[in-house]
């Protein structure tokens, strides 16, 4: 059997089998073009269509005959289960919001090996300097689907990525065109994710998949032990694992992703206003000394395609100005932006910018 994969562009110095699971083979590559620890899906009928791809010397180091797996070395590849496809892809999709996500996405996926980037970039929302590191920038209103979608089929986009935020009044305060209309209209629920979620299913309808940005942007997740500025105290620590309870709570009941507490007492919780408002109101009630701490989660079968969870620098500065003395992120699911300039305002100002999950509470 021919594979219709480009061997030439998929000549690895190292390779390790993962899984066989119905016939597919669960790879990690370390490619000469730059793309570090990549899961690729690769659905083989047999050991001699993966010879095919990777060349006869393969065999010699433990392949063997039907589908070519006799296994060898394992590695773990973190969010394996989320990585279930090829993504390695020529052209991808950007449906841009605002601040810096976007930007740091297009460098992500320009260093991982992706060549066209086409991005649709909405008025008053997204960053025009992310036309520097795309290939096109269409620019939108929210609520312009029809023009959202023809954007990337017109250029022969068939999977797309959702980062960045769009402000909540801009959900409310939009004019959608005649499609976004019949979509608002169908919706029993209107919110965030009900919103974004039927906006996928357009997509779809029309070719276009919308899919996570986790493998592109995994790396900038902070793992467990990690640790900016002072070190907790007890009282501190105690705060922590009561603040983080909470908010899981709150997350599971769709209300927020965020909480601030001080002293055992929940002094705000996310709602509609978003991050920084409920820090600012947070630091507000904790009173002229200050001290609160602020634990951000996801929620339970959260859908990463379109909200990722995240901090950056100036959510670090709205917690300077409102007096808390600790932030921390759910383990492994929440993005790090600018970790540089994080870590410098953490050291300046003493800010403990820390991660926490079930295990370590």
């Amino acid at each position: 059997m021919r594979s219709s994969l480009d061997r030439s562009r998929l000549q690895a110095r190292s390779i390790t089998i993962l899984k066989l699971w119905r016939g597919t083979f669960f790879t990690s590559f370390s490619q000469p073009t730059g793309l570090q620890d990549t899961l690729f899906v690769l659905k083989l009928d047999s050991g001699d269509a993966f010879r095919d791809i990777f060349g006869e010397s393969f065999f010699g180091r433990g392949f063997r005959k039907p589908y070519g797996l006799r296994f060898c070395k394992y590695k773990k590849v973190s969010s394996f289960q989320r990585r279930i496809r090829m993504v390695h892809s020529h052209t991808l999709g950007i449906i841009a919001g605002n601040r810096s996500l976007p930007l740091i996405f297009a460098r992500q996926a320009r260093s991982m090996g992706i060549k066209k980037l086409v991005a649709v970039g909405f008025e008053n929302e997204t960053d025009p300097k992310l036309a520097e590191l795309v290939d096109e920038l269409i620019w939108l209103r929210v609520g312009q689907l029809s023009k959202m979608i023809s954007a990337f089929t017109d250029r022969g986009v068939t999977q797309c990525v959702m980062v960045g935020q769009i402000s909540p009044k801009n959900l409310f305060d939009l004019r959608p065109d005649l499609r976004a209309m019949t979509l608002l209209f169908k919706l029993k629920e209107k919110n965030a994710h009900t919103i974004f979620g039927a906006i996928a299913n357009e997509l779809k309808k029309d070719g276009v998949e919308l899919i996570e940005a986790i493998p592109w942007l995994e790396p900038l997740m902070p793992a467990g032990e990690f640790r900016l500025g002072p070190k907790l105290s007890s009282d501190q620590q105690a705060d922590l694992a009561f603040g983080y309870k909470i908010a899981k709570e709150i997350s599971r009941l769709e209300v927020g992703q965020i909480v601030v507490v001080k002293n055992g007492t929940v002094l705000a919780v996310e709602g509609f206003e978003g991050t920084d408002k409920c820090l600012a109101r947070g630091g507000e009630l904790a009173g002229k000394d200050g001290g609160a701490i602020a634990v951000k989660v996801a929620k339970e079968k959260h859908d990463l395609r379109f909200d990722i969870p995240c901090i950056g620098p100036q959510t670090l500065e709205t917690c300077v100005a409102a007096r808390v003395s600790v932030l921390a992120l759910e383990a492994g699911r929440t993005l790090l932006l600018e970790p540089e300039v994080c870590e410098q305002l953490a050291r300046k100002h003493k800010i403990t910018l820390t991660t926490v999950s079930e295990t370590k509470i």
